[in-house]
């Protein structure tokens, strides 16, 4: 450990709640991070500082500010978090035999769209491996095995902590309620002026979103929301236009598309690991069942004309 005190009488779970505070700065993200309630955070945070007859918090109504006491408890939980967490994952990796528990976080739309089938086929070939699968469009932290795995879209490699793979490409376009009408030969470019329904800021980074800002269709905005599934139904209700990946879009009958697949809104499909379970069985298993199911549905991925969804 680093040269900070290790306080007498403090249990991991108690630093589970310092830390979870801490790195939250508030009772209710402490809350949410640790699954359970607010009352419960400010009981046992309240019980802790009186063990130790330390304040470790500083309580404002912009949050909960760590003391200097608070900030060498919370520097040494995040140390001991680190080390549990380095000793599962080599624990992991020893592990050869593909039987045991694979988690995965993804997002919905994924998990909704694509998934499910590339998961009762796993389930079928590996009967030995439980799977459990958590969406989230929060990127789950690999490093301290809150998943196994993360499957996610995005334009950027991932970072140097992870072993990622591009296992594919998802092509993007406008969709139409089929009940609305547009102008003769208006395509993608000539929309100004509609009723459209886009993401909202948590989803501000996504290629679709940016598509959308250059276009400045997002000044058209009628709606806006954190999930795709939502702005699909919403399009489905005839709300206005919008913008989904094709596996999506043409999936729904009453969704037209507008015109081909715009490459600068589509995105990669990145499989995102950590180094220590690469010699994991039952994960490398999963994986590369993964990337071939993946590779097997691109030419639905790329948007590829689907009878009756063409616009």
């Amino acid at each position: 450990m680093n040269n900070a005190t290790h306080p007498p009488g403090l249990s991991w779970d108690d630093y589970r709640f310092i830390l979870a505070v801490g790195r939250a700065g508030s009772l209710n993200g402490a809350a949410k991070r640790l699954a359970v309630s607010h009352p419960t955070v400010f009981r046992r945070i309240n019980a802790i500082e009186r063990a130790l007859g330390a304040r470790l918090f500083e309580r404002a109504r912009e949050g909960y500010a760590p003391t200097p006491t608070g900030e060498e408890v919370i520097a040494v939980a995040a140390e001991i978090e680190a080390r549990i967490g380095a000793t599962e994952r080599r624990l992991a990796g020893l592990d050869a035999r593909p039987t045991g528990k694979v988690r995965l976080t993804t997002v919905e739309p994924l998990l909704q769209g694509l998934l499910v089938p590339l998961l009762a086929k796993f389930r079928r070939d590996h009967p030995g491996i439980v799977l459990e699968v958590v969406t989230d469009n929060a990127l789950h932290d690999l490093g301290r095995r809150e998943a196994d795995l993360a499957l996610r879209p995005g334009s950027k490699p991932p970072p140097d902590s992870l072993i990622g793979r591009r296992v594919a490409r998802l092509a993007a376009a406008v969709y139409r309620p089929r009940s609305l009408r547009l102008p003769r030969g208006a395509g993608a470019d000539d929309l100004a002026g509609m009723d459209w329904l886009i993401p909202d800021g948590s989803l501000g980074d996504i290629a679709m979103a940016h598509w959308l800002r250059r276009k400045q269709y997002d000044r058209g905005a009628v709606l806006r929301a954190n999930s795709l599934l939502a702005l699909r139904d919403a399009a489905v209700e005839g709300m206005g236009l919008t913008m989904l990946p094709c596996y999506l879009g043409d999936a729904e009958r009453q969704l037209v598309r507008v015109g081909p697949p715009q490459p600068a809104a589509a995105s990669d499909l990145w499989l995102l690991s950590h180094p220590d379970l690469r010699r994991t069985e039952r994960v490398r298993v999963f994986a590369d069942a993964l990337r071939e199911g993946f590779a097997a549905l691109q030419s639905r991925l790329d948007g590829a004309s689907v009878p009756g969804q063409s616009g």
